[in-house]
């Protein structure tokens, strides 16, 4: 049986609406991408890891780190274009089986991680996959109770079914089926057998302004100075034990 070729596209471009540049902001002293391309290798399931750009200043990302640049046309670089269409030109120049997006402002995901979002999709036998944050909180929808109900004693949060939100940090298709849903009808984004990978809190933080590029960058600073986070409580719990 052939391999099942397996590819990393990790999609960046200059300009951006609420932050410019911000592929190119540093978190932590490295570019922002630089995090997604990271994940990507240590990942190890990956046959080739490709940056996506509409710019050539991406090329040089791309070498810095040892991996592959794609120029995408100047017709699909606008603010406008859809994700399917960016996915289609890709796996249209790219043919492979399976094709992972990978956020290049998503920079607490690990390798690890989505190396578990491969398996998860090639063991389910999937044709697209989209992460997932759960949250077991109240939530309302246009006004409406989603997961609790206003008529009885308010539920306790431990108690609630989790709704699930999408956080897009990693995006993942079977090549062929999404090639032919968006030939089909024009879009392809949730094509086929879909499912839906639960990521960690630190993965659901994506960057798209400012203030969350300060956050990343205070985390990451703070994260690198310490390997293994320990609680530390006020010194007033010294005397729990003697009151017991």
């Amino acid at each position: 049986m052939a391999k099942c070729s397996t590819i990393a596209m990790i999609p960046a471009k200059l300009g951006s609406t609420r932050l410019l540049m911000k592929n190119l902001a540093l978190v932590g002293g490295k570019p922002l991408i630089y995090y997604a391309i990271k994940a990507a290798m240590e990942a190890g399931v990956f046959d080739r890891i490709i940056v996506n750009a509409e710019d050539e200043i991406f090329s040089k990302i791309a070498c810095r780190y040892g991996v592959d640049f794609y120029k995408r046309p100047d017709s699909i670089v606008s603010p406008t274009t859809k994700t399917d269409v960016v996915v289609y030109d890709f796996v249209s120049k790219y043919p492979c089986d399976i094709v992972a997006w990978i956020s290049p402002i998503a920079p607490f995901q690990q390798g690890a991680e989505v190396r578990k979002m491969v398996e998860y999709f090639r063991a389910k036998g999937l044709d697209s996959l989209m992460t997932v944050k759960h949250e077991q909180v109240h939530c309302i929808y246009n006004g409406t109770p989603v997961n609790f109900k206003i008529n009885e004693v308010f539920a306790q949060t431990q108690d609630l079914i989790p709704v699930q939100q999408f956080v897009y940090s990693t995006m993942m298709w079977r090549s062929s089926t999404f090639r032919k849903a968006f030939e089909t009808r024009g879009y392809a984004l949730l094509c086929g057998k879909v499912g839906y990978f639960g990521v960690s809190k630190l993965t659901s933080f994506i960057v798209k302004k400012e203030e969350d590029l300060k956050l990343a960058d205070y985390l990451m600073t703070a994260m690198a100075s310490y390997k293994r986070y320990v609680p530390r409580y006020d010194r007033i719990i010294r005397n729990i034990g003697r009151k017991r």
